[in-house]
């Protein structure tokens, strides 16, 4: 007698991040930072009372000397070292080679907060390190002489409110996240992810191994499925075996994941380097891509950002361009913490359109957090890291860092009974 498959009811949240009518021509970036700033600044006009009952509330236009008072607006980080696009044109006259950092900080930069009715600088009681342009936030200070605004205290709009996590039977089910498969590029190993995918269709070990296998169920790529080697791409017309070569990593991807789909539902999302559009949100892969696995019902290819629900679990993710960037741009302790930032900015891409490349939307700002998910996972990342954060209302969610599995092997295994939450590592040495 075979061994059954848990089951599970999943729900797909992905509609905020589906470009429909929208389109690029004869857009602004403008419409995305108001509608961000309309939406948080309401928020943020709700919470000021609370925070900071017994001053007012002001406009940037409205400030007066000496005058103590809350306002509210965009941040615009002033960066000294952010590369430019006129840079790019005067490398090839400049004589000093432009190195390219990590990161751009530099000790120099300073906050600028804007409304519509005008900006003022920020100093004081601000760290720029910890921000980047594009977050809305709340400032209680005022005006100095010297015409900047003096920040006494900062107020960020904080988690947001959380549907209520599920009391669960003491049964388990197990989500797996994988990122960065990378299929086709030189680090990635067959063999490694043929281990992964015969452990989780229970194909692997004893009767234990395969019981354990059957309480997985759902699988989630988080972006970097495939390579497309470089050298193909950098513009040069392409030869007919270019071509096959470039669909080889794609075929390859496909023959793995209909083994998947054969038995359990998967989730794939895009991410930097699949052939997808560059700027968030990523939509999702054409099924013609996959022609063996999107004959699946189990198969499902979905956007970057990816919201969806498991018996009511909530799951946020991306495939890591959001942390990355901030990572660029700003300074925290790990990259747990860009993430908790923005799950308390309610912002998942606050650098974008400013430095992360996104859709010019005129009416919303898909990447604004209405619900509060109960797992937030970022793909690409370099090494596992995981925690569970609180919020001021009792809310709780289990940040997860999901490695890169070709060049780590690791994927993670997260119980939605409880969201304990442990990697699951296939090394080869051979």
């Amino acid at each position: 007698m075979g061994i059954e498959r848990v089951q599970c009811d999943y729900v797909s949240l992905d509609e905020t991040f589906e470009i429909g009518k929208e389109k690029y021509h004869g857009q602004q970036y403008c419409h995305i930072y108001f509608a961000r700033l309309h939406l948080l600044r309401t928020l943020l006009y709700s919470l000021a009372p609370h925070w900071k009952p017994n001053f007012p509330v002001c406009t940037v236009l409205e400030l007066e000397e000496g005058k103590e008072c809350v306002i509210v607006g965009t941040l615009y980080k002033h960066m000294k070292l952010k590369p430019r696009v006129l840079d790019e044109y005067s490398k090839q006259k400049s004589v000093v080679p432009l190195v390219k950092p990590h990161n751009f900080m530099h000790s120099d930069d300073y906050l600028v907060l804007e409304d519509e009715s005008g900006r003022v600088k920020l100093n004081g009681n601000i760290i720029p390190p910890e921000y980047v342009t594009g977050i809305v936030v709340a400032v209680l200070g005022k005006e100095s002489g010297a015409g900047d605004f003096l920040v006494q205290d900062v107020l960020d709009a904080g988690l947001p409110p959380q549907i209520e996590f599920p009391l669960k039977s003491g049964e388990d089910k197990y989500v797996v996240l994988v990122s960065g498969l990378s299929v086709g590029s030189s680090t990635s190993n067959p063999l490694q992810f043929q281990l992964l995918i015969d452990h989780i269709t229970g194909h692997l070990g004893d009767e234990k191994a395969q019981r354990f296998a059957s309480k997985i169920v759902q699988v989630v790529f988080a972006g970097n499925l495939v390579e497309i080697p470089h050298r193909i791409l950098n513009g040069q017309n392409l030869a007919s075996e270019d071509f096959a070569r470039m669909s080889e990593p794609i075929r390859e991807l496909d023959i793995l994941l209909s083994q998947i789909a054969a038995g359990l539902p998967l989730d794939i999302m895009p991410g930097p380097s699949d052939p997808a559009n560059f700027s968030l949100p990523q939509q999702s892969l054409h099924g013609c891509l996959f022609p063996g696995s999107s004959t699946y019902n189990t198969f499902r290819s979905c956007t970057n950002p990816h919201c969806f629900e498991l018996d009511n679990v909530r799951f946020l993710g991306t495939s890591g361009q959001n942390v990355d960037d901030l990572d660029k741009y700003s300074d925290a302790k790990d990259k747990l913490e860009f993430m908790e930032r923005t799950l308390r900015w309610r912002h998942l891409a606050p650098t974008a359109p400013n430095t992360l490349g996104c859709f010019p939307f005129t009416e919303r700002d898909p990447f604004f957090i209405e619900s509060c998910p109960h797992v937030y996972f970022v793909g690409n990342q370099d090494k596992f890291e995981t925690r569970i954060i609180k919020g001021s209302e009792g809310q709780l969610v289990r940040l997860i860092c999901v490695p890169k599995f070709s060049e780590t092997g690791v994927a993670v295994m997260l119980n939605l009974k409880d969201l304990e939450c442990h990697a699951l590592s296939f090394t080869l040495d051979l």
